[in-house]
C-alpha cells in the first residue's frame, strides 16, 4: 500500500503538524508501508515519472521534531513560497496525492481541518483519513459546533460571538472570569483567559488576528480532560494538569513547561464512562468519522465538551498517542488502526 503523509500546511499550527507528520510517516514505515511524506503548502520538485520514488519504507530523521512557540502568521507562511504563490496546495500535492492508495491528513488547524483540502480530494476521488469535509468545516468552527452541541443538548460553556474587539460587558451575556479565542483555529493560540473589562477589548483584538470571528465564553473552572475515539471505540480518558497558568500553546508543545498527563485519570468509573458515551455522541452530533478527540472540562460533576478536534494532534507530547499506550495500542499499531478504519469505511460506501 502507498500512502501520503501530508502535513505543514499554512495555518498558525503548521510547525505542531510537521511534526506529527514526521512520527506518523516513521510509525507507518516501520510497518512496511511505502509512505511518501509532503508538505502540502510547500510541494514538492519532482518530476511526474518519479513520483513513484517519493514512497520509501526509509525512516525520515526526527532530530527536529521540538515545536517552536512562535507564532506563525500568514505572511510568515506564505514568504517560505519561492514562486509567489499563496494557494492552497503547492507543487505536484494533488499528482502525488493521485499516486497513493490513501493519504494521511496530518494537518493542523486552518486548511488542514476546516473541510477545504477533504472537499478537494472528494473533487478528485483521494482517499483521506479522518472525517468528511462537511464534518471537519462544523467541527472546526467553534461557533458552528457549539450550535450544534446546543441542538443536542450536549451540555457546553455559554457563549457569544463578535467581530469586533468594541464590545462592552454589558454586551455579553455571562460575567468574568470569561474565555476569548478564535472561532476557526487550535492549538490554543489566540486564546485569552479574561478577568475583568479592561483586559476585553485588548484580547479580543489579539485573538480577531487569527480569524474574523471571535467566540467569547464562559470561563468553567474545573478539571480538564480529553476522550479520543479511534474506529468507533472511546480510549480512556486523559486528564490534563498544569502547575501554573492553563494548557496554553507552550504547555502542549514545549517540553520545559510543566504539564501533567493522567491516563487513565483518577476518575469514577460512571463519570469517565459518561464522558466516553458524551464523546460518541458529539461525533455522532458533528457527523465526523474514522478519529478525533473530544475536550471536556469538569466542574463538580457537570461535563462540559468545550470542542472537537477532527485531526487531532500526533505530535511526541500529543494527547491521542498517551490515550492509546493507555489502552495498550502502540502509536505505529494507533496509525494502522486510523488507515484500516477509513479504507473500511470507504469500502463500505
Amino acid at each position: 500500500m502507498k500512502i501520503v503523509v501530508l502535513s505543514g500546511g499554512r495555518s498558525t499550527e503548521r510547525n505542531v503538524s510537521l511534526s506529527s507528520g514526521v512520527k506518523i510517516t516513521n510509525a507507518l514505515r516501520s510497518k512496511g508501508y511505502e509512505v511518501a511524506y509532503v508538505d502540502s503548502f510547500l510541494g514538492v520538485d519532482v518530476a511526474e515519472d518519479k513520483i513513484d520514488d517519493l514512497f520509501t519504507t526509509e525512516p525520515e530523521d526526527e532530530a527536529n521534531l521540538i515545536i517552536s512557540d512562535e507564532v506563525l502568521t500568514d505572511e510568515k507562511i506564505n514568504a517560505l513560497r519561492t514562486d509567489d504563490t499563496i494557494g492552497l496546495l503547492g507543487k505536484n500535492v494533488l499528482k502525488i496525492c493521485q499516486h497513493a492508495d490513501i493519504v494521511y491528513m496530518g494537518l493542523h488547524g486552518e486548511d488542514g481541518e476546516n473541510g477545504k483540502m477533504q472537499a478537494v480530494f472528494d473533487v478528485f476521488d483521494i482517499r483521506y483519513t479522518g472525517s468528511g469535509s462537511l464534518a471537519s468545516g462544523i467541527a472546526m468552527d467553534k461557533k458552528f459546533s457549539k450550535e450544534v452541541f446546543v441542538q443536542n443538548n450536549i451540555q457546553t460553556a455559554d457563549y457569544t460571538t463578535t467581530t469586533t474587539s468594541k464590545i462592552s460587558a454589558e454586551d455579553i451575556p455571562f460575567g468574568f472570569p470569561m474565555v476569548v479565542k478564535p472561532s476557526n483555529g487550535g492549538s490554543s493560540v489566540g486564546t485569552h483567559i479574561i478577568n475583568d473589562e479592561s483586559e476585553l477589548e485588548e484580547n479580543i483584538a489579539d485573538a480577531l488576528r487569527f480569524d474574523k470571528e471571535v467566540l467569547i465564553e464562559e470561563y468553567i473552572k474545573g478539571r480538564e480532560f480529553s476522550v479520543a475515539m479511534v474506529d468507533n471505540h472511546a480510549l480512556p480518558a486523559v486528564e490534563i494538569a498544569v502547575d501554573t497558568g492553563w494548557y496554553d500553546f507552550q504547555h502542549k508543545f514545549v517540553e520545559n513547561n510543566v504539564t501533567h498527563f493522567i491516563t487513565p485519570p483518577d476518575l469514577d468509573d460512571e463519570t469517565h464512562s459518561r464522558m466516553q458515551e458524551m464523546t460518541k455522541d458529539t461525533f455522532e452530533a458533528l457527523g465526523m468519522s474514522n478519529y478525533g478527540r473530544v475536550d471536556f472540562l469538569l466542574r463538580d460533576s457537570e461535563l462540559y465538551v468545550m470542542e472537537a478536534n477532527t485531526l487531532p494532534g500526533m505530535t511526541p507530547l500529543s494527547l491521542m498517542p498517551r490515550e492509546a499506550k493507555a489502552a495498550g495500542i502502540s502509536y505505529a499499531d494507533l496509525c494502522e488502526s486510523i488507515i484500516k478504519s477509513k479504507i473500511r469505511i470507504y469500502d463500505e460506501k
